[in-house]
């Protein structure tokens, strides 16, 4: 008997001097190769909350805060995919990791290289074998911020979502003003087409826009979509106004010579746009930075007709 209690308690020390040491013992931080592994994966996925916790602290603060279009247009140049995926992991003949994104119709393999690391930094090539294509070769940098390793380049270039971001703002910016542009165009050959066909120019831009099933009329000509005869483009209120013939003319004749002008003006000066545009019937296309104000006849011509 005393030595199943002799026994017992060695048992029991035994197994608190496990649990201490278990407790006492830290987390061993993740792989450079198991994190790019979870940052392709969530990418494959399109999961940007996932995707997220792969970047540095401020990278992730900025990306999080990016619109949604843009964070999956991020995650997209990742795996070279333009739909969501299921990513498979497995290891190759060499022993290096192997990323697969299944996507409908297409999937795109991502094959590690040896990596290479010294204290808070590693490098990681990959190849990704295109189908009809040469194979395309990155490295990927990646940093160890609070124990876990992070995204910190693409090839050569630094991973920089807050600057990244400015770009994009910028882009979408130039983008939006030139497809109110585009609108502006767009409704001056709408409004001279309605003119052939009605004999004048359409009170309104809603008399241009879509037709119900049973044809086309003078209250709605079928010639333009309905965000555009709403006078909306992609974030740009747009104004019309017929500028009526002078002198002693037939209402015929005066229909015929009137004169149009269309304006586009950002809703939201700086998010949206920074330029206003103002379009003559002659297809002179004017405007500038207008500080939200709407452009003129009087503003700086841009382009030619």
């Amino acid at each position: 008997m005393r030595w199943l209690v002799v026994l017992a308690m060695a048992f029991a020390a035994a197994g608190l001097h496990s649990a201490t040491g278990a407790q006492a013992q830290q987390p061993l931080p993740a792989s450079p190769e198991t994190s790019l592994s979870g940052a392709l994966s969530a990418a494959c996925r399109e999961d940007a909350a996932a995707f997220a916790n792969f970047l540095t602290s401020d990278n992730a603060t900025a990306y999080r805060a990016l619109p949604a279009p843009q964070r999956t247009a991020l995650m997209k140049r990742f795996v070279l995919l333009e739909d969501p995926g299921r990513p498979l992991l497995s290891t190759s003949a060499t022993g290096h990791p192997v990323v697969r994104c299944d996507a409908p119709g297409v999937a795109i393999e991502m094959r590690f290289g040896e990596t290479r690391s010294r204290e808070n930094l590693a490098f990681i090539p990959m190849e990704i074998p295109l189908p009809g294509e040469p194979s395309r070769s990155i490295t990927f940098g990646l940093v160890r911020e609070g124990g876990n390793w992070k995204l910190l380049s693409v090839g050569l270039i630094l991973l920089d979502i807050p600057s990244m971001a400015k770009q994009w703002e910028q882009a979408d910016r130039e983008a939006r003003e030139e497809a109110a542009i585009a609108a502006l165009r767009k409704l001056a050959t709408a409004l001279e087409t309605y003119r052939r066909a009605y004999g004048k120019l359409p009170d309104a831009l809603e008399r241009l826009g879509p037709a119900p099933e049973n044809g086309i009329s003078p209250e709605a000509a079928g010639l333009v979509d309905a965000e555009i005869s709403a006078g909306n483009k992609d974030g740009y209120a747009i104004r019309y106004r017929i500028v009526p013939a002078g002198g002693n003319l037939s209402e015929e004749e005066s229909n015929q010579a009137a004169k149009f002008e269309l304006a586009a003006t950002p809703v939201e000066y700086g998010k949206i746009g920074r330029r206003s545009f103002f379009l003559d019937s002659g297809g002179v296309l004017r405007g500038g930075d207008k500080q939200g104000a709407v452009a003129t006849s009087a503003d700086p011509r841009i382009g030619s007709p």
